[in-house]
């Protein structure tokens, strides 16, 4: 299956306390329309971020191969 974003889960998230869209603190209130607005923000990032993690490795082979 291709991702079409990175993986979240292999380390904590670097987001502030402060809501980036709404100026609210995160950790009192649901921030699921917040969250659906940083992730249409960051679409194009991660597209790039994605391809380059393809072209590396499509680029270079196995490092210690036996």
């Amino acid at each position: 299956m291709k991702r079409i974003r990175p993986t979240m889960a292999s380390h904590s998230l670097d987001l502030p306390t402060i809501c980036d869209i709404c100026g609210k603190p995160r950790p009192t209130r649901k921030h699921q329309a917040c969250s659906r607005i940083r992730q249409q923000r960051k679409n194009a990032e991660w597209e790039s971020y994605m391809a380059n993690q393809a072209a590396k490795k499509a680029k270079g082979g196995r490092r210690y191969a036996r």
